[in-house]
This record gives C-alpha cells, structure tokens and sequence, in this order.
C-alpha cells in the first residue's frame, strides 16, 4: 500500500513553487497526497524562516505533524533548516531535514530515510550530510520543473534562487544562498509545457529575480520575458518583486511593448525615508524609487503599483516616520504590504540602538494600513464602467450564490456570478464593470 504523505507549505512565492514540484514528484512516484490535518504516514513542511515569527510557525507545524502522528516520518525542508542547523538536529520531532538545494531529490531522500528505517539502524536525520549542500558555498542552481499545471489558470515560475544584497534585517542571504540564475531554455520549456496543459498565466518568481544573469555575462531578466511572450497558450506574464533601480526609462519602455506583461509591477520599498534606507542597506534612494513608478505610468495607463513598507525600524524617529507616511501619500499605491520590523536573530539590525516597543510599531503600522485601504479601494473604483479581461481562478458560494473568483491583468479581484461568468467565457471573459454591489472580501469587487 503506497504510504500517505501530507505537504504544508509555509512563506513565500518561491517556497509554493518548490512545494508544487515536490508535491508532483511525489505523486509520479504513487504516493497518495492527503490533507495536512489528516493522519499521514510522511509529513512534510516547507519551512519559513524570513523572520523570528516564521521560525516558531516552522517548529509549531513540525511539532504538530508530530503530535497527529507520532509513528510517522516527519520531514523539516528548507529556509528554517538552513539557518538553524543545531536547533532542527536536537528537535525531536524532526526526523529528516531536507536543505534548500536538495528538494528536488525529496522522493529519493525519503525512500533512502525509509530503507534505512526498515533496516533498524540508527538513523541520521541529515543522511550523514547528503540531504543539505553548503548553501552559501555553492554556484549550482537546483533545477525543480513543473511537470502539469499546480492550479486552474496560472502558475509560478521559479527563475532564480539566492540573493546577494544583505539588507539589514534580512536572513534570507543566509538561507538561500548567493544568487543563482537558472538556465533560459529550462524555464522556457517548462512554461511550454504548462501552457499545452491549461496554463494562461505565468507568476515570475524568484528570491531576487532582477539579478536574474548577473551571475553570467549580465541581466537576462528582458531576454527571457521577449521569449516567455512569443509562447502560444500563454496569455499573461506577471513579474514578481522587483529591485526598483531595474526600472529605468527604457526597461519601462520595453515592457509597453509585450502586450502580455500584466500592468502590475510590485517594487519593493520598506521605507520612504532616505536615512531608514541607507541604515537597512537597501541599494536605492527614494528620488530613485519616484522616478521608477514615473517611467512605469509614463507608458502603462494606471498601472497597478504595489509595495513592501517596514515600520519601527530601528533608529526609525517620528520625523522619519513622517517623511515615509509623506512619501507613500505622494507615490499613492494600489496596495501596501505594510510589515512591522520583527528582530531578526543573525542579522544586522538585530544588534542596532532605537529598537521600537511592540506598541509604537503597532500605531505607525495602523496609519498606514488605513492609507492603503483608502488607496486600494481609490484605484479599484477607478475602473468602474470600463471593460477588462479577467481570468477566472475558482468559484465561492455566497448567500446561496455561485460566484466565480478571478484577477484582472492589474491584480483587482473580481466576483461575477456564475451564470454571467459562463456567459462572458468559463476561463477569460471580458467584464464591464457598472457599479461594486458590495464586497466579498476588501478588495474584491462584486459586479
């Protein structure tokens, strides 16, 4: 009887991508994939480990995997793995760890762990050392490939892996390595293989995908999307974050000019004044910043620009504050991440003098949470009575109602009921947008 495997993801775009290539190894191989919640023979967690709070939601996951089945075969996989080496050795609930660059051999280490299990050996929850690489050691991309689409209409696409900015207040360097790019005829592939397979829109994803090249000959990132947009079946490419300095006059340009790329660019930001930014040791100045955002609605007609902001940073005065909460008006975006600076162990920032309490973080991130809800709700509404194309995703009842759920190209999420959907086209439809009934959720306009 094949054994029962439950998978949970935890973190970023990058760790779903990964999860999904496991998961698809994983079922080839005749394992039956079951829900988290359910007893399962081999669990497995992708881990988080981006902030302090991300590691004790790694250890909480493993702990209860454990706990739901303490017969089973627990696997710890990724971020948290590679920056707590000690603390996953002596976690009793871990049997195998599983490092960043080797998920893609996932069915052959855990066939490996469970070969030696049956011998009755004394088992090494690192494989004496094969399942983890020296990360921050290593030039080699780990090539994980999409077999079938993850999804109903779009997918992510992983391009590159590690990043080499050392922000402050980030351990991501340290978990994930220096930057590796993957190779263009790899990814090309794979995306022909999911747009034969359903695939309508790719998610471009990486842990810092402007360095997409640099470490070849130079940046690739524009080479790649002019060969993504020529592929048949594929109507949609939409970027992941992005360092704000790729931005220039002439990449925003180029970009106008693939119809296929979504007008939704995310630049990352964390703060708007210039003194936070030089002490998170971010690559880029908010003059810098402003004139990327105005390259990008000189050619895009009201793009959707989003952003990551981090408050109660520390050092971060009430006059700093007040420069970002100037700065975010003047930019007006149509959505912010707005995050409060969590100590981050092995960072920087975690040893910098003016570390904030949890209640003036709190207050600083209120403003500007209702900033960007007032934004957000401003750019959607600016749409009414227009037409647009939306991708339809999946389909939730509400008030005894069927209401299919999709994204417009600039990320407004949209609900129609059913039977109107199906009218305008059960996967792309054109949508007039007359006045929002109300709202499923905050950002969804229900027409």
């Amino acid at each position: 009887m094949a054994k029962k495997i439950a998978v949970h993801n935890l973190g970023c775009k990058v760790n779903s991508y990964e999860l999904d290539v496991m998961q698809q190894r994983l079922a080839e191989k005749g394992y039956e994939i079951v829900p988290f919640e359910s007893s399962a023979d081999v669990y497995i967690i992708n881990t988080c480990t981006v902030t302090n709070i991300a590691d004790r939601k790694s250890r909480q996951m493993l702990h209860k995997a454990k706990k739901e089945n303490p017969d089973s075969i627990v696997v710890a996989v990724g971020c948290y793995v590679e920056t707590d080496k000690a603390g996953v050795l002596k976690d009793e609930s871990i049997d195998l760890a599983v490092g960043n660059n080797r998920k893609g051999d996932i069915v052959d280490l855990l066939e490996e762990y469970i070969k030696e299990q049956e011998k009755g050996d004394v088992l090494d929850k690192t494989l004496c050392g094969n399942s983890m690489v020296d990360i921050n050691h290593t030039s080699e991309y780990e090539e994980m490939k999409l077999s079938q689409m993850p999804g109903h209409t779009r997918s992510y696409i992983k391009i590159q892996d590690g990043c080499n900015q050392f922000c402050t207040y980030c351990i991501i360097p340290y978990a994930r390595g220096r930057v590796r790019s993957r190779q263009q005829e790899d990814i090309i592939e794979e995306i022909n293989t999911l747009a034969r397979d359903g695939c309508k829109e790719v998610v471009i994803t990486g842990i810092h995908i402007a360095s997409f090249g640099l470490d070849r000959e130079g940046s690739e990132l524009l080479e790649l999307l002019e060969k993504i947009h020529k592929i048949e079946g594929i109507e949609r490419i939409r970027l992941g974050s992005l360092e704000p300095r790729i931005i220039t006059r002439k990449m925003a340009k180029a970009l106008s000019q693939m119809p296929k790329i979504c007008p939704h660019f995310h630049l990352s930001l964390q703060s708007g004044c210039d003194d936070t930014l030089k002490r998170m040791n971010r690559h880029y100045d908010t003059k810098e910043f402003k004139n990327s955002v105005e390259y990008l609605r000189e050619f895009y007609d009201r793009p959707a620009i989003t952003t990551d902001v981090i408050v109660g940073f520390p050092g971060e005065t009430e006059e700093e504050f007040e420069s970002t909460v100037k700065f975010l008006e003047d930019i007006n975006f149509y959505e912010m991440h707005v995050f409060k600076y969590s100590v981050r162990k092995g960072t920087v920032a975690a040893k910098l003098p003016g570390q904030h309490t949890d209640k003036e973080k709190s207050l600083r991130s209120d403003v500007l949470i209702e900033m960007t809800g007032r934004q957000s709700h401003e750019y959607r509404n600016s749409f009414i009575g227009e037409s647009f194309e939306v991708l339809w995703e999946d389909v939730e009842t509400i008030d005894g109602k069927d209401y299919m759920i999709g994204l417009s190209d600039r990320y407004i999420r949209v609900a129609v009921e059913s039977n109107k959907a199906n009218e305008a086209g059960a996967v792309s439809g054109c949508i007039s947008l007359v006045t929002p009934k109300g709202f499923l959720k905050p950002d969804t306009l229900i027409i």
